[in-house]
C-alpha cells in the first residue's frame, strides 16, 4: 500500500494498529530503481517487524535516486547531506510509532543508510548494507561519527568481492571506516555480482535476529 502519511512514494507492510510498537525496518533502494525493488525481501525476514520502503526523491531514468551520480560515481556531499536531512524529517515520525529503527540499502542506499546513522546515532539500532558503501566525507557537518565511535552501530555488509559497479575507492574508504564505526558483521558472496542471494538474505534474516530482535540462535 502507498503510505498515506506524507507526498514521498512508499510502501508499507502494514498500515494499521498492528504495527505500532513493532521493529521498523526501512528498504533505501538503489539508483535508478524505486520502492518495489526490495520489498519483495520483506517475506524472508523476522516478521515480528513492520518493512516501510521508500522511494527516492529524484528522477533517475526509469527509476529514482538519493543523490546525483556522475558516470564515475562520484557525487556532491552536499546533495548527499541535504537527501539524508529530508529522509529523516518524512522517517521521524514514522519512526516514533515502532521500538525500533532498522535501515536495509542496496548500493546507493547503503550510502543513505549509513549517512542517516551518522547522522542519527541515537535513532538507529542497526543497519544492513548490501553491494554499497559509506560516503567519504568525514567533516561534513550533519555526519557525528564521534557518536559511532562512542556507540558502535551494527553493521551488516554483504558484497562480491569482484562487484563491478562499485568503485574502489568508495570500498578502500568503507573498509577504513567500518572497523572504529561499527559493530560489524561482514560477509562475501561470489558470483553475485551487483545484485542480491538467497544465501545473503538468509545471512541477513540471521543478523536481524540476532541484532534486533535480540533472539538467540
Amino acid at each position: 500500500m502507498t503510505n498515506p502519511e506524507a507526498s514521498t512514494v512508499a510502501l508499507i507492510s502494514r498500515n494499521d494498529e498492528s504495527r505500532l510498537g513493532t521493529p521498523l525496518l526501512v528498504f533505501l533502494h538503489g539508483y535508478g530503481s524505486n520502492e518495489e525493488d526490495l520489498m519483495g525481501l520483506s517475506r524472508y525476514l523476522p516478521q515480528e517487524c513492520t518493512y516501510l520502503s521508500v522511494r527516492a526523491p529524484l528522477q533517475a531514468g526509469p527509476g529514482f535516486s538519493w543523490f546525483p551520480l556522475s558516470q564515475e560515481i562520484d557525487y556532491s556531499v552536499d546533495a548527499v547531506a541535504q537527501s539524508v536531512k529530508d529522509l529523516w524529517a518524512f522517517l521521524e515520525p514514522i519512526a516514533a510509532q515502532h521500538s525500533s529503527l532498522t535501515l536495509l540499502g542496496f548500493s546507493q542506499g547503503m550510502a543513505m543508510a549509513t549517512s542517516l546513522a551518522r547522522y542519527q546515532r541515537e535513532a538507529v539500532s542497526a543497519v544492513v548494507g548490501l553491494s554499497g558503501f559509506a560516503v567519504e566525507a568525514p567533516e561534513l557537518e550533519i555526519f557525528d561519527d564521534a557518536k559511532l565511535k562512542a556507540n558502535p552501530l551494527p553493521l551488516f555488509w554483504g558484497r562480491d568481492l569482484a562487484d563491478p559497479v562499485i568503485t574502489r575507492d568508495k570500498i578502500e574508504f568503507t573498509l577504513g571506516w567500518v572497523p572504529s564505526h561499527t559493530e560489524l558483521t561482514s560477509e562475501t558472496y561470489p558470483q553475485i555480482a551487483h545484485s542480491v542471494s538467497m544465501e545473503e538474505i538468509h545471512d541477513v534474516d540471521a543478523f536481524l535476529k540476532r541484532e534486533v530482535l535480540k533472539l538467540e540462535s
